[in-house]
């Protein structure tokens, strides 16, 4: 069983995350970039212009999924985290982002309606997985954090 450290240090070794919320009853799934994980969390952000600003709204249980391919089947490791998000509203960490990801500018001076939300899934469960695993799902405990 990995710990939780293991986990984040999977996930940002694999930042691009299957990112899976739900509309109703519909689960909708997007490739997304994750930020950062340390030990509060995982770290995303939207532009409250888009359709996911409004399911995490209205719904704000998420699962993550981080993978990675390895050399073929045998070597395939990925992580399942669930969890609740909570929006983060902190200057010095909004400035950090438009530091480290200064593409942002351009994406909000061209939507100029939409605001950055930040947000990170600071508790929940993580369900690591490879080929060793397959099929011992039920009998392996999530980490919860």
């Amino acid at each position: 069983m990995k710990t939780i450290e293991e986990i984040r240090e999977f996930a940002n070794q694999n930042p691009t995350t299957w990112l899976g919320t739900g509309a109703g009853d519909q689960p909708h799934l997007r490739a997304m970039a994750m930020w950062f994980a340390d030990e509060s969390g995982f770290y995303y952000h939207t532009g409250t212009q888009k359709r996911l600003f409004e399911q995490l709204k209205n719904n704000p249980k998420v699962e993550l999924g981080f993978f990675n391919p390895g050399d073929g089947m045998g070597s395939m490791q990925m992580v399942r985290v669930t969890g609740k998000i909570e929006q983060i509203n902190d200057q010095s960490l909004k400035e950090k982002l438009l530091e480290d990801r200064p593409w942002l500018h351009d994406v909000f001076k061209a939507f100029p309606e939409g605001e950055l939300f930040i947000f990170r899934i600071a508790h929940g469960e993580a369900q690591y997985w490879d080929m060793s695993l397959n099929c011992r799902e039920k009998n392996t405990p999530p980490v919860v954090f």
